[in-house]
């Protein structure tokens, strides 16, 4: 085994908030083996990281420390994975050798990757042309290594994936599917794009009624049928609500147990991404594996809460757990529902944030009457109204969620200015 040279700068625990848009950009990882060998921490840490981050839940990594030397010995006796990364601090013409002999114990559809210290075009070249699927120069962050395996082993020509937007209340009744459904309905009106809308609430699920649907089948036929899945199938399930929005409905009946196991629902959304380019999650507030599992795939999560304290507590145990679950990913976004409720005491928006540590994406003051007309007449809130103050948030909403704009930060974000601004916009 080589000696080991350790680096005395560690890699940061999470992504840089820098290179969340680039992690985001990235695609699911296969499922294939990856075994890498290390020379330095600074290497190693990255990929140790690689391998915990969700896009790289269906492939199996291991890491080992030591070099070529260390690959060459091990491959004596054990067959190589689909990928194998070497990181060497060897001189060029040293590595090329080297990397003859490591050829000898490696079978020929294995890809390897290698992490190189010299920045040389002619190093670059000899290695491709000896074969090696990519040269990386030292030091690598966590995108640059899911990136280079997503180059490898991801069709470029592949339709892309849709993004996936988790929506889940801190408590029930907070508003959380309400939210998802004009939000799906929103994107699919603005931005003339598909959009998915699935019900994942198969007992009490409210979208058929809210988008004024009965449809025959929908998601529990899915979820209970797994041999059947693929797009024409899916296809047959969904209901159409508008041009460019179909429902997933749930069956919103009790004739039947609703347990499923973790990943019961991960092979039906991967297929309805494939199926548009955006798909909204209505997850129902409870906490079990298939819904921890939910969460944790999604591109984007969305916590809808009422500015009251056991809405603080909940959100901030969601907030915490989802950061820890997904340590490279932005954290998930904040809507506070049903503010300025007459006579209910309540948090600030501030004094609730503060301790999250992130901005709340909208503040939607409570406003029964317009959202009532809306559930009770099938009908989501931008057809009944597309000029009040709330579908303006909705809309704002649905531009952030889809990567189109920011979340602008304003200079008087107390409830009373957003009130104040709505009754101005009524008059």
């Amino acid at each position: 085994m080589t000696n080991l040279a350790y680096d005395t700068d560690q890699a940061a625990p999470t992504v840089p908030e820098a290179d969340i848009p680039a992690m985001d950009q990235l695609r699911p990882i296969p499922r294939i083996s990856i075994q890498a060998f290390c020379e330095t921490e600074g290497v190693a840490k990255p990929i140790e990281r690689a391998g915990d981050d969700r896009r790289m839940a269906k492939a199996h990594l291991k890491v080992h420390m030591g070099g070529l030397e260390t690959a060459i010995e091990f491959y004596q006796t054990a067959p190589t994975p689909n990928l194998v990364i070497l990181e060497s601090r060897r001189e060029p013409r040293e590595l090329i050798e080297s990397l003859r002999r490591l050829a000898e114990v490696c079978d020929a559809s294995t890809k390897v990757v290698v992490i190189g210290h010299y920045n040389d075009v002619w190093l670059y070249r000899e290695l491709i042309k000896f074969g090696i699927s990519e040269y990386v120069v030292a030091p690598v962050s966590l995108a640059d290594i899911i990136g280079v395996i997503s180059s490898i082993f991801v069709n470029p020509d592949a339709e892309p994936l849709g993004r996936t937007i988790a929506f889940i209340g801190a408590k029930g009744g907070v508003g959380s599917s309400t939210v998802a459904h004009n939000v799906g309905w929103s994107i699919s009106t603005l931005f003339k794009s598909e959009v998915v809308v699935a019900d994942m609430d198969l007992p009490f699920g409210t979208a058929n009624i809210n988008f004024d649907q009965d449809p025959a089948q929908g998601i529990a036929e899915a979820v209970f049928s797994p041999e059947r899945i693929d797009e024409v199938y899916l296809d047959r399930l969904l209901a159409q609500c508008s041009e460019n929005l179909s429902l997933l409905a749930s069956p919103s009946t009790l004739d039947r147990i609703y347990d499923f196991e973790p990943d019961a629902f991960t092979q039906i959304i991967e297929i309805a991404q494939r199926s548009a380019p955006s798909v909204v999650l209505d997850v129902p507030h409870v906490w079990n594996g298939w819904t921890k599992t939910t969460l944790v795939q999604a591109d984007e999560i969305v916590i809808t809460a009422t500015p009251e304290l056991a809405n603080l507590r909940n959100t901030k145990n969601l907030v915490d757990m989802l950061k820890k679950l997904r340590p490279n990913d932005a954290p998930p976004r904040l809507v506070l529902n049903q503010c300025g409720m007459p006579k209910r005491p309540e948090i600030t928006a501030a004094d609730f944030a503060e301790p999250l540590g992130i901005q709340p994406l909208a503040i939607i003051p409570f406003d029964p009457l317009f959202f009532g007309n809306a559930a009770n007449n099938g009908r989501m809130l931008g057809e009944m109204d597309p000029k009040n103050a709330i579908v303006g948030m909705i809309a704002e909403m649905a531009h952030v969620l889809t990567g189109r704009s920011e979340i602008k930060v304003k200079k008087k974000q107390g409830l009373d200015a957003l009130l104040g601004r709505l009754k101005n916009l009524k008059k």
